[in-house]
């Protein structure tokens, strides 16, 4: 039983620079109450600083992954300016997400609706347990899901995620990833190894190379195609210019595995 003095994230760092963060708000299904938007935001600032973390894990306790909002919290202060602020607050937690120089996984162990499943949507990579389902099903409460819309629309297909966001209806795992809003699904008892080899895999390239193609992934998504060109021959440029690539091109001549510091 949580008492009023647990943290509202666990934090867990393995000698790879592998760091886990579990959302630990399982009695309100992990919902993302202001205090859980301002912890969030402050792990996520320091891992912005920190060298030694290669991949982020964002994993929950409990039966639900996120539910989203906090409602209660919501209602408890219905003036328009501090809606405006909550939200605000949530999109710089998306966006930190985004930002960081080192890929996110959201490990899903449960249900992820509406501002979670807009969590799961903003981070780079994700691996569902089969049970997991996932809806934005605001609408059904009589409010759109605007801001998850933003994050949906990015990683499904058009009417794939207008579908989801008009109906308000639950999608299962098989169909989540489907759709392309998670990459790989497990059963439940196999979430972590599945999430393992997903990391692992990360772990072992270079990490200036997986930080550059992932700030050029982003940015080069949100301009038109002549200058995302020009942005990633610049990047590409750079980037070979690196230690690590110019290591691996050359094991890759001398027909031998990297040898990369």
């Amino acid at each position: 039983m949580l008492t009023t003095e647990d943290p509202l994230l666990l934090r867990r760092q393995d000698a790879r620079g592998v760091l886990t963060l579990t959302l630990n708000r399982p009695q309100a299904f992990n919902s993302l109450s202001e205090a859980m938007l301002a912890a969030l935001q402050t792990e996520l600032d320091a891992i912005a600083r920190d060298d030694t973390v290669r991949v982020v894990v964002l994993a929950a306790a409990g039966k639900a992954f996120c539910a989203g909002h906090d409602l209660k919290e919501m209602r408890a202060d219905p003036s328009e300016a501090y809606y405006r602020r909550l939200f605000a607050q949530c999109a710089k937690v998306m966006m930190a997400i985004q930002k960081l120089p080192v890929p996110v996984v959201a490990q899903v162990q449960g249900i992820a609706t509406a501002a979670g499943c807009q969590l799961v949507a903003m981070c780079d990579l994700a691996v569902a347990a089969s049970t997991a389902r996932f809806a934005v099903s605001g609408v059904n409460l009589g409010l759109f899901c605007s801001t998850p819309a933003v994050a949906l629309s990015r990683n499904l297909g058009r009417k794939a995620a207008y579908e989801m966001l008009v109906t308000g209806e639950f999608i299962s795992a098989d169909e989540a990833r489907s759709k392309g809003l998670v990459n790989r699904v497990a059963a439940p008892e196999a979430l972590d190894e599945a999430v393992e080899a997903l990391v692992a895999s990360i772990v072992a390239k270079p990490r200036v190379a997986v930080a550059m193609g992932k700030q050029l992934f982003y940015r080069q998504l949100e301009s038109g195609i002549e200058a995302a060109y020009v942005d990633a021959g610049q990047t590409m440029a750079c980037n070979m210019m690196d230690d690590s690539a110019l290591e691996g091109v050359q094991a890759f001549i001398e027909k031998r595995a990297p040898a990369w510091k």
